[in-house]
């Protein structure tokens, strides 16, 4: 069945194409197909695509085919320049770096998506149930946001921290509680739009809830601003990480993240271990840079006046 061209969608309505089958493509899914296509021709977005792809393998994967001993110390090997049996050295207590950074790597991307995780599923909620509701309910929701936002986060980051222990779940969930504010805002807005359209109104005449309007209507046509901030939720997540392991508030051993890493190499780098500074440094700023790289590509991609003729 050919979907109404009017049927309003998270993309601006677009001209039916005609499917090889000679069907019609409704606007929302070949607004979703130009989207994809402006992305992919995106170069900076397939660069960002591709180093974030190669730090997930040099996580996860890396350390099944580069085998090192992080749990036991060997101050034998403390702080041994690169060589052969160790690529990129050992840090101060013997530790090869090379998996060392390995082993950060997978805690600053796991503590980094299921942050954005928490943030945006938090936010999209309190945004949808703030722009539908409207009135009362929507000012106080909104004057949450911002006491939240008012809240310096580092600051009650490291205090939590501290007080129930660093770990993957706690940093997560604390960073996550923290950073809901601005995709609840953005939802929000949407929200504000969507609601005053024709299947929206359509769906109230029909007995639809406010939960099934939330649900099934308005968050699946808020997805464009979802998906792109998802990108730099996650972005902001792995920087938060590393600042507060760089304080001496991160995960502790055998646990260990870039931050702490960081951390560690500042005291040496004095005595000329570059070693311990410098990649751990540049894979920071690499993945995060390639995140914003996807985030500005599919925030281009989605905004069709941002898209190239």
């Amino acid at each position: 069945m050919a979907i109404n061209p009017s049927t309003p969608g998270s993309l601006p309505p677009l001209d039916v194409q005609r499917a090889p089958e000679g069907g019609e493509i409704g606007p929302i899914q070949s607004g979703w197909r130009l989207a994809l296509r402006e992305f992919s021709s995106n170069r900076l977005a397939v660069v960002g695509i591709g180093i974030l792809v190669f730090f997930v393998l040099f996580s996860f994967v890396g350390p099944l085919i580069y085998h090192t001993d992080q749990i036991d110390t060997n101050d034998v090997l403390a702080n041994l320049p690169p060589n052969g049996s160790h690529l990129l050295g050992t840090d101060g207590q013997g530790f090869d770096e090379l998996g060392r950074i390995m082993k950060g790597g997978q805690a600053a991307l796991e503590i980094g998506f299921f942050a954005a995780a928490v943030a945006i599923v938090i936010g999209v909620l309190w945004g949808a149930v703030s722009g539908l509701a409207g009135g009362i309910i929507d000012s106080a929701l909104m004057r949450v946001v911002d006491v939240f936002l008012s809240v310096p986060f580092l600051f009650v980051v490291l205090l939590l921290a501290v007080k129930f222990g660093a770990t993957v779940l706690s940093l997560s969930l604390v960073i996550g509680g923290f950073a809901w504010q601005v995709p609840a805002r953005l939802v929000r807005g949407e929200v504000l739009t969507l609601r005053e359209r024709d299947f929206v109104l359509a769906a109230r005449t029909a007995g639809a809830n406010s939960w099934r309007l939330i649900s099934r209507h308005l968050i699946p046509n808020a997805l464009g601003v979802v998906i792109v901030n998802v990108t730099f939720q996650v972005a902001d997540a792995i920087l938060a990480v590393a600042y507060v392991g760089f304080l001496g508030f991160g995960l502790h051993y055998p646990n260990v993240d870039w931050g702490d890493q960081l951390s560690d190499a500042s005291t040496n780098l004095q005595d000329g271990y570059w070693w311990l500074a410098f990649p751990v440094g540049i894979c920071i700023v690499l993945t995060v840079m390639a995140l914003n790289f996807i985030g500005d590509a599919l925030r281009d991609s989605m905004d069709v006046r941002l898209r190239r003729r």
